[in-house]
């Protein structure tokens, strides 16, 4: 995969991505990490998104063990990670219930944490997971920057933030965000109605779409939007010769979203992976997305 720029800010990246945002305890062991690695790495995807909390709080130290591993260099690959969302665990007694933080002493402990378990002296991008209501975000602001121009991490961004939020988080910067992370999908079409994508593309960044196959729905969800929705790219497969996984993120790039892959799944990686190869034509394109709205 050729490699592209993330916004005009920030770095480049892979076309599609890989996140830890969908592992548990239960699949953390380092021969599914091993084996996930040298599948994207095999694909062209070198961009790896992390957070303090994925798989259980495991998911980073477990992906710097087996990077140590390896004989490519650390600038051959991009890593992401962030915090700001806190769930309870069992390795965290103190979180009682699910929340969010930002405040200063939480971001430089978690990234500090991220940087020693990934085994890396810097982050390419580090994101705020959220918005906690409760912050003082003139204070998260200066520590990003301070962190920034430590060169701890290089590139600032956010996830799951609305236009509202991402508009205000941005003004108490004086450093540009370079990512917003967004559930888009053709079963989740809402950034597209309340402004996200607008606002994302305003500011000269790609939208970086998690869930791009809705978590397996598109290709096995029983629900009336499922089946509306995959017999309409089933319709379609045939005049591309292409997996309807495939159609599904080909859309997507359309847009001119990153996938933001979350399975361990090795052929719907690569399903993914050959979305690329689909040049979408216009009509298809809305009328895939009149399928998502159920509108046919």
């Amino acid at each position: 995969m050729e490699k592209i720029y993330l916004s005009d800010a920030g770095p480049k990246v892979s076309p599609a991505i890989y996140g830890f945002y969908r592992w548990s305890s239960e699949v953390n062991n380092p021969a599914t990490m091993e084996k996930i690695i040298n599948l994207c790495l095999e694909l062209g995807i070198n961009t790896f998104d992390h957070a303090d909390t994925y798989g259980g709080y495991q998911c980073e130290e477990l992906f710097g063990n087996v990077i140590s591993q390896k004989t490519f260099k650390r600038e051959d690959i991009v890593l992401f990670s962030k915090c700001g969302l806190r769930v309870p665990h069992s390795s965290h007694p103190d979180v009682r219930v699910k929340h969010y933080d930002t405040s200063r002493e939480h971001i430089i402990r978690s990234v500090d944490n991220s940087l020693k378990k990934l085994r890396t002296d810097y982050l390419d991008i580090f994101l705020l997971n959220y918005l906690d209501p409760v912050s003082n975000l003139e204070e998260t602001a200066y520590t990003l920057a301070q962190l920034r121009d430590s060169g701890k991490i290089r590139n600032i961004g956010v996830a799951n933030f609305s236009v509202f939020q991402h508009q205000l988080l941005a003004s108490y910067l004086n450093r540009p965000i370079v990512t917003n992370h967004i559930e888009l999908n053709l079963l989740n079409t809402s950034a597209l109605d309340n402004g996200q994508i607008d606002y994302i593309k305003q500011r000269y960044m790609r939208p970086l779409a998690s869930a791009p196959l809705a978590e397996g729905r598109i290709a096995e969800g029983l629900d009336f939007a499922s089946l509306g929705v995959r017999s309409k790219l089933q319709e379609l497969a045939p005049k591309y010769g292409a997996d309807i996984e495939s159609l599904a993120v080909a859309w997507l790039i359309k847009l001119g979203a990153l996938p933001l892959i979350g399975t361990t799944d090795e052929q719907r990686i690569r399903n993914i992976a050959g979305a690329f190869s689909i040049e979408l034509d216009k009509q298809d394109w809305y009328d895939l997305y009149s399928a998502s709205r159920g509108t046919i």
